[in-house]
């Protein structure tokens, strides 16, 4: 019989056997077998409005993944709540399978974020996979803002995110991308094997809105060519679901932007079925295209909760 905690890894585990671009990279590690304990992190938060204030009323867990509790240090949003995401064993390894969920009631706002760069290990079998599923009940708000993904060397990663939202609701998630450890060594510079990144987003009723898919391989193609990475080593990649008329009004206010100079670039286009948005960035620093996915964050707090983004902390 299948435990609640574990069904979440092996339906990652059973991802990674069925993805078609994975197929090489089917071979166990010698260290630890993939899926076993320790390799399987699963974290559920289920949050729910109390009065004023949204709680974090469910938390599951299995390490590496964690959570602690929710903080609320916005004074422009007292109610929102904020919570880190912790991987305590530091990086993802080859064989590690996580599974996030993710759940909001109606009218509930969260902020999740991670406590620090996701670090993609060098591989030499295997490959590590991270699933993502996100429910949203009506009027609800979330912002997942995790910090950037930094592929190492060899890196071999997969991941998949589900997405359930009503028309009422609002999803902002980003996922922001660099091209490796550049200023470690000249060779980890888009020197990962295979980077696998979906999205698909759906309604309560099951009609699909959206999937997006990139497929990254730095060894086969080359990242340098125009039209894909050019000069710029990070990629910033932000959904936005959210009401048709919060979107337009929005979208009127951004602006796309190519600095070659500065080195960033930057632009937004509507998501099929009227779901949102859909907001780009291209930069050769990390802190460029933080910059601007920043920017387009407070646009986005102003329309939907009134509110003006905190000053950003000096560590970030």
């Amino acid at each position: 019989m299948t435990s609640p905690v574990a069904a979440p890894w092996r339906a990652a585990e059973a991802l990674g056997a069925s993805a078609a671009e994975f197929a090489l990279f089917q071979d166990e590690p010698a260290q630890m077998k993939s899926g076993t304990v320790g390799k399987t992190g699963f974290l559920r938060l289920g949050f729910e409005l109390r009065g004023k204030q949204t709680i974090l009323a469910d938390l599951d867990r299995r390490a590496p993944y964690m959570a602690q509790r929710a903080i609320y240090c916005d004074d422009s949003v007292p109610g929102l709540a904020h919570v880190f995401m912790i991987t305590t064993t530091g990086c993802l390894l080859q064989g590690d399978r996580l599974a996030l969920e993710i759940a909001l009631g109606p009218r509930a706002q969260a902020h999740v974020t991670t406590q620090s760069a996701t670090k993609i290990h060098t591989m030499d079998a295997n490959y590590a996979v991270q699933t993502q599923t996100i429910t949203l009940g009506e009027e609800s708000y979330l912002e997942l803002l995790p910090d950037p993904l930094i592929p190492h060397r060899r890196a071999r990663f997969l991941s998949d995110t589900r997405i359930c939202i009503p028309t009422s609701a609002t999803l902002l998630f980003s996922e922001i991308i660099q091209a490796g450890r550049k200023h470690h060594h000249p060779d980890e510079c888009f020197g990962a094997t295979l980077l696998s990144i979906a999205a698909a987003a759906s309604r309560p009723d099951g009609r699909l809105l959206f999937t997006e898919k990139l497929i990254i391989e730095p060894q086969r193609y080359s990242m340098r060519q125009t039209g894909v990475m050019d000069s710029f080593d990070v990629f910033g990649n932000v959904i936005l679901c959210t009401p048709k008329d919060k979107a337009e009004r929005i979208y009127a206010r951004v602006q796309a932007d190519v600095d070659l100079p500065r080195g960033v670039a930057c632009g937004a286009c509507g998501l099929p079925n009227d779901a949102g948005l859909i907001f780009k960035v291209v930069g050769r620093e990390c802190a460029q295209v933080k910059t601007k996915v920043r920017e387009f964050w407070g646009l986005v707090r102003k329309e939907v909760t009134g509110a003006d983004l905190p000053q950003p902390f000096l560590w970030r």
